[in-house]
């Protein structure tokens, strides 16, 4: 097997305003879009994230109607207290505060408007 890109792929209420917010909070460019359907990415990210609207009958009568709860979505930066100043200054509510786990990681967190966890972390505790 070889793996040519990746993504995820999250069911959401409103699938334009989590679009909206990580192109604008985080860089993210529309790739694809359709009526229910978002594809974004970012050129170092290393993947794609796909937003679809809950509901979609394209989707599995299984997932169609599940939102994506339960997953965080975490992008590891070069400058993590930077990223939360400016995230504050642009008015996003920081849902988690800045943390430092045993192991090394540091960490904290925002939600789109649909609830996505998005969680800024880097390695710089870490011995």
């Amino acid at each position: 097997m070889r793996i040519t890109s990746s993504a995820v792929s999250l069911n959401v209420d409103d699938v334009a305003a989590s679009s909206r917010f990580l192109r604008h909070h985080f860089g993210f460019t529309e790739q694809m879009a359709a009526d229910g359907f978002a594809s974004l990415t970012r050129e170092d990210a290393g993947l794609n994230v796909i937003f679809l609207s809950r509901g979609l009958p394209t989707l599995p009568a299984d997932q169609r109607d599940v939102h994506a709860a339960g997953l965080i979505l975490a992008f590891v930066v070069d400058d993590l207290e930077g990223e939360l100043e400016r995230l504050q200054r642009e008015g996003v509510t920081i849902t988690m505060p800045l943390t430092v786990e045993e192991w090394g990681e540091r960490a904290f967190q925002v939600r789109d408007p649909n609830g996505v966890i998005v969680q800024l972390v880097d390695w710089k505790g870490n011995a």
